[in-house]
């Protein structure tokens, strides 16, 4: 039996133990310390992250409004689907949910099932932006199986209400919603808003805690924009320019932009052919897309990833903003200003023209062979002679024109509100002067060898003719908050006055007889009852040779503004790489703005102002048009006073109603068919008998027939329908001519 330890041995121990204790306190002490105290805030960090769980609110954007307030952009309510991988039970409800979603969001099975095998997460996106039909269905199916880890959660997604419709205008939003072209982009700040968030505790588990442990941060609606865009007069533009396309077979885009040019405000804005903002990423333009697969069938994924962007970036280039080109002969409007303003010209100075004019021993030709003679300087301007304004930029000089080129805004960007406004290119002023040469200042005089972008150019043109000034452009006028309220309202600018207002007088005129003069380039571009005037436009693309170094491309453009006498309205149009036999501005490109201010006057209320011989013929027979191109029939339509109805894509008008020489009512409508699907179309004569004139007229033309009236005035007091031919109920063509005899009801019988 061991001896029990004496009470040395106890005392020995006790002191070890009590030693032993103390340094094993002090040790936690300090530990202690250290994680409370020196690493406090870090760990408490960390332990905040792991109980609070934070969700976003998507502020909703704001709405892109025309200027009457019709809306072009919008944001409307989706869902995101969310799987939370630690809350699902077990394997079998993996494969349940994976089964489920795949079919139903066309969702790769396989990545649902390696999602929900991470079970440290709460937070899986599935599937973005899916739309509430969807929703329902997966909350239906959550309800029925009792499943708790398939969350939605609200977001919004872009819409446009008008598809393709200024698409290159309003640009477009990305994922996560924000502006990434356009006015989308520009003024991504304001219609943005910001996200709002929802902050919650959670327990071990991962659960959320009952609401007092939650914190909500509401989100802030984005403000909205309103253009000076006007939906009716882009439609009327872009239905122009996307005829004008397939009838000039035009391989590189075609561009236009309507302009007030007392304010600077851009009316409406396009390129064709352009995409839809709703599914941005689509190529559109059906040959483009062609291409694309044929290049698929060949091509590596990295060489068809690569021409697939490069498409993309195409149709989203607003061409009339991004892409500077050689202006051509509608530059001639500012070499004039500034040869009249500065007094090197006047209207009744003599050039003459054998069809050539000699720069730096080189022959430089007019377009019209064996020249236009002995002429004035305004019939230099009527008759677009590029001699005549090869003389005109000598008179000037180089330092003179530089000047009124840069005064014009030529040699700077517009400050247009749009993202990526491109500059121009143009020469120097000792590049013009370039001693003993002067062949860049001739090329200048007559609109060639430097670029400018359309928006400049229409900006600087319209300065010439509004009175001399030079307006700042812009598309946005007013932006409202959340509420409707204007927070913002932009004002037009007024640059800078580059010529005198006599001047800009004088010459609006001589511009005027460019179109209704004897001997105008511009005649195509003449309405009956108003006063056009007008610019052509057929200029050379200097940097796109042939192997022999021969121009092969041209790009086609006129600009036209009304009435002449007090500026409004302006209209440029570009046709880039028309190919048909003649692509002068004056035939092709001409009508095109003849058709959009036909279209325009009218409905911004400018009234025309027929002459006495023209008011007399109530009656006219209908012009042969088979076989023209959809323009050239409208345009001839327009000189008899009458509309027309383009049914169908193709190039040339296969059938008309009212058929060749057939009677007309002035002022109504021919239909142009030129698609062969379309021929077979008819309608239903309504029944008008007993109705007013107005009644009549109205349901009639809504029927898309022509009413022609005999009896009675339609505006006379009484008036009524008493018969009509083809009868109610008949079978008829589209643009049939309904005959409707009108007597006074008071007088009858």
């Amino acid at each position: 039996m061991a001896n029990a330890p004496s009470n040395k041995m106890q005392r020995r121990i006790q002191v070890i133990l009590f030693c032993m204790a103390v340094v094993g306190f002090s040790i936690l002490l300090g530990r202690l310390y250290y994680l409370q105290i020196v690493e406090g805030d870090k760990y408490q960090k960390l332990a905040l992250s792991q109980q609070m769980r934070s969700t976003t609110i998507s502020a909703e954007r704001g709405e892109i409004l025309d200027t009457n307030g019709k809306v072009l952009a919008r944001s409307a309510q989706v869902w995101n689907v969310i799987l939370s991988p630690a809350d699902v039970k077990d394997d079998a409800q993996l494969n349940q949910v994976a089964d489920f979603l795949s079919e139903l969001l066309d969702v790769d099975r396989q990545k649902i099932i390696d999602k929900g095998k991470n079970k440290k997460m709460y937070y899986e996106r599935v599937k973005s932006k899916v739309e509430k039909d969807v929703a329902d269905q997966i909350t239906q199916f959550c309800v029925d199986n009792k499943i708790t880890c398939i969350n939605l959660e609200e977001d919004t997604r872009r819409y446009y209400p008008y598809g393709h419709l200024a698409s290159t205008v309003l640009g477009f939003t990305g994922s996560e919603n924000k502006g990434a072209y356009g006015l989308e982009a520009y003024y991504d700040k304001y219609l943005s808003g910001t996200p709002g968030r929802v902050v919650a505790a959670k327990n071990a588990w991962g659960s959320d805690l009952p609401y007092r442990y939650q914190q909500l941060y509401d989100a802030q609606d984005g403000c909205s924009i309103v253009l000076t865009i006007d939906e009716v007069v882009q439609h009327f533009l872009e239905k122009h320019l996307e005829t004008a396309v397939t009838e000039h077979n035009v391989q590189n885009r075609a561009a236009g932009i309507v302009m007030n040019v007392k304010t600077g405000e851009i009316l409406a804005m396009a390129t064709k052919p352009d995409f839809d903002p709703n599914e941005p990423l689509v190529i559109a333009d059906p040959k483009t897309a062609a291409a694309l697969e044929e290049l698929k069938k060949t091509a590596t994924d990295e060489e068809y990833a690569k021409a697939l962007q490069e498409a993309q970036f195409v149709q989203w280039n607003n061409k009339a903003v991004q892409e500077p080109y050689e202006p051509g002969s509608v530059f001639k409007i500012i070499t004039a200003a500034g040869a009249l303003e500065s007094g090197a010209v006047h209207g009744g100075d003599v050039f003459n023209c054998p069809g050539y004019h000699i720069v730096a021993g080189r022959k430089v030709h007019c377009w019209k062979n064996g020249g236009h003679g002995t002429i004035t300087f305004v019939q230099g301007i009527m008759g677009s002679c590029n001699p005549t304004f090869m003389m005109v930029g000598e008179k000037m000089g180089a330092e003179t024109f530089y000047e009124y080129f840069e005064n014009f805004g030529l040699t700077e960007p517009t400050g247009i509100d749009f993202p990526g406004e491109a500059d121009s290119n143009y020469h120097s002023m000792e590049r013009l002067r370039d001693e003993g040469s002067g062949a860049y200042l001739a090329s200048s005089s007559f609109g060639q060898t430097f670029k400018v972008t359309p928006i400049q150019l229409i900006t600087a043109v319209s300065a010439a003719v509004n009175g001399g000034k030079l307006m700042q452009p812009y598309l946005v006028k007013q932006i409202l908050d959340a509420d409707g309220n204007v927070i913002k309202t932009t004002q037009p600018v007024v640059k800078r006055q580059v010529i005198s207002e006599s001047i800009s007088k004088e010459l609006a005129g001589y511009l005027e007889l460019v179109v209704s003069g004897d001997g105008g380039s511009g005649k195509s571009a003449k309405i009956p009852g108003y006063r056009i005037g007008g610019k052509t436009g057929t200029s050379e693309k200097l940097d796109k040779l042939d192997e022999y170094g021969q121009v092969q491309e041209r790009v086609a453009s006129f600009y036209g503004f009304a009435p002449a006498d007090d500026p409004q309205i302006a209209v440029l149009i570009l046709l880039d790489e028309p190919h048909m036999d003649n692509i002068y501005g004056s035939v092709i490109a001409a009508p095109v703005v003849q058709g959009i201010l036909a279209d325009v006057l009218p409905y911004m209320g400018i009234d025309p102002v027929y002459t006495a011989e023209e008011l007399e013929k109530k009656e006219v027979s209908t012009p042969y048009l088979l076989g023209y191109r959809p323009h050239e029939a409208t345009s001839e339509l327009i000189q008899q006073g009458l509309k027309s109805k383009v049914v169908g894509d193709g190039p040339t008008v296969l059938k008309q109603i009212p058929a060749v020489s057939q009677p007309i009512p002035k002022g109504g409508t021919v239909i142009l068919y030129t698609d062969e699907s379309e021929l077979s179309k008819t309608v239903t004569v309504p029944n008008v008998v007993g109705l007013s004139g107005q009644q009549a007229n109205r349901t009639i033309l809504n029927a898309g027939l022509n009413i022609s009236v005999s009896g009675v005035e339609i505006d006379s007091a009484g008036c009524i329908a008493a018969r009509q031919s083809p009868e109610a109920g008949t079978e008829v063509e589209i643009g049939t001519v309904v005959t409707v005899e009108f007597i006074n009801k008071d007088l009858a019988g």
